[in-house]
């Protein structure tokens, strides 16, 4: 089993950059994918960003791509997310989350087994 807390959010002006930062407890950071989801007001939770248990592999949402970096450090039992270009329709709680699961990178809620408790996100225009 493993623990996740996500921090690192805030309030930023659009065209303006955060970095997200996901901790795990545990010893088996290197067994699990991991991915960035987020969920804004009214709407359902949608994938951001994966990233493989090597770190090697990483996919990203349309809506992302170009802007936003997935990444992990090993020694820290970390993962991030670097955000730039931010618009105000990236405005949401943002969720990390763990899974041993072949599907990781199908983008799909469901294939995730641990859930951090969420950052908030947001972008003023």
């Amino acid at each position: 089993q493993v623990q996740l807390v996500d921090s690192g959010g805030g309030l930023v002006q659009a065209g303006g950059s955060l970095r997200l930062s996901c901790a795990a407890s545990g010893r088996t950071f290197s067994s699990y994918a991991m991915g960035w989801f987020r969920q804004a007001p009214g709407k359902e939770r949608e994938f951001v960003a994966s990233i493989s248990w090597s770190g090697v592999r990483t996919y990203y949402a349309d809506s992302v791509k170009g802007r936003f970096t997935i990444s992990r450090e090993y020694g820290k039992n970390t993962m991030y997310l670097q955000m730039t270009s931010l618009k105000p329709e990236d405005t949401a709680v943002y969720y990390c989350a763990a899974t041993r699961s072949g599907g990781w990178g199908n983008g799909k809620e469901w294939e995730y087994e641990y859930w951090g408790q969420g950052t908030q996100v947001t972008v003023s225009s």
